[in-house]
């Protein structure tokens, strides 16, 4: 066991998925509790779920209070305005949290309860919240702002905030060094595309666009989610279907996309629904692509000039039709796919030779980075006049 490691958590409404991680080296342990407070699941709760997952390491031969255990990393998806580094948990920064629930409420209602019963299973350690805002939360201000009521937005904190920030700034880390090139002197677009999709344009390590919004609901067409809708849609519904705020919410969220076209959105099934003749599976993959495209486009455009496009997560990694399909025939812009490498595994070029931009697949690894954020955020708190009581950062 290494002598330095940290526990990953990432709590969602109804799930806690945990891998402790060695920030030098590979992952030491992982899994998932499911099903948390369903009337047939034996896991009532977060404080149940942590539990259990407490039993897993344990049964795998892995006693957290005697590990080398030096920080529990949470995943926050939401930072708001104010948190936009790895911050040090303590009730008054938990509180704030609290308070960008409106913001998130699907997403970060069940981070913060993971994080109060994470501190109370664990106290002895710091926690550390990594926001998925975070890395877009210098997004430049044509690209963050919305073309509304300004005031109204001010108010509100109405803005364009990013999501899979870990994500996208891991994988482009990981790109620039494939191609040995410094992250400063290479422009690309990463494509994370799993159940949640998103795209971004990142010129010398600094993202100028993404395609996730105000919340994780923008952008492309997801597992779940719809993607980008006119707003209009909301107001049409509200109006004609007699559908409450909270249901079309839930719709856009939990039933549109993918799901909502096909009735499936595992990508290898919806392959085979396809391949069976089905036409509502085929038109899904359809606007998946055509979306993703519109995207690829549009962000060679707001580059100007661009070295490199990256796939990346579940569907990214691999499904070699999808990223067949969302890059063929660009060849007069530069991008031609080589048929033998895209069908290869782990990272690699999948471009050919000649293509002018080279075209990268990319494991992502969020929980690594995670984990990498924390043990900066701990060696930053530990620097002389670098925090306030107890050593702790100040963020606020």
């Amino acid at each position: 066991m290494a002598d330095r490691v940290v526990l990953v958590i990432n709590s969602g409404s109804s799930s806690l998925k945990f891998q402790l991680v060695d920030p030098a080296g590979p992952a030491l342990a992982s899994g998932s509790v499911e099903r948390i407070g369903e009337e047939s699941s034996s896991i009532p709760d977060h404080d149940a779920a942590l539990h259990r997952a407490f039993e897993m390491l344990s049964d795998d031969g892995i006693d957290l209070r005697n590990c080398g255990l030096v920080a529990v990393g949470h995943r926050v998806v939401h930072g708001g305005k104010d948190f936009h580094r790895p911050t040090v948990l303590d009730d008054a920064v938990i509180g704030k949290l609290e308070e960008l629930a409106p913001l998130a409420p699907l997403h970060n209602p069940p981070a913060v309860l993971g994080i109060r019963v994470a501190r109370k299973l664990l106290p002895d350690v710091p926690h550390i919240a990594v926001f998925d805002t975070a890395f877009f939360h210098d997004l430049p201000a044509a690209a963050a702002t919305y073309a509304i009521d300004r005031e109204l937005a001010a108010q509100w904190q109405i803005r364009r905030y990013g999501f899979h920030g870990t994500s996208h700034q891991y994988v482009s880390a990981q790109a620039a060094s494939f191609l040995g090139r410094p992250l400063a002197a290479v422009n690309q677009i990463v494509l994370h595309l799993g159940n949640g999709a998103s795209a971004s344009a990142i010129a010398a390590g600094r993202p100028v666009e993404t395609s996730m919004g105000l919340t994780p609901l923008e952008g492309l067409v997801m597992g779940t989610r719809s993607g980008d809708v006119d707003p209009g849609v909301f107001s049409y519904l509200w109006r004609t279907a007699n559908m409450r705020v909270d249901e079309i919410e839930s719709m856009l969220n939990h039933r549109s996309g993918v799901l909502g076209l096909a009735g499936e959105r595992d990508f290898r099934r919806l392959r085979s629904m396809i391949e069976s003749g089905d036409g509502a599976a085929r038109l899904a993959y359809d606007v998946f692509i055509h979306r993703l495209r519109k995207y690829v486009g549009a962000y060679l455009a707001v580059l100007g000039h661009t070295d490199v496009i990256s796939f990346t997560a579940g569907i990214g990694e691999h499904d070699a039709a999808v990223r067949r399909d969302a890059l063929a025939g660009l060849a007069e812009l530069g991008i031609e796919l080589d048929e033998d490498r895209n069908l290869g595994a782990g990272a690699r070029r999948i471009s050919t030779d000649r293509s002018h931009i080279a075209v990268l697949v990319i494991p992502t690894n969020e929980e690594l980075a995670i984990a990498r954020d924390c043990m900066g955020a701990i060696a930053s708190a530990a620097k002389p006049g670098a925090g306030g009581r107890d050593g702790r950062v100040e963020v606020l």
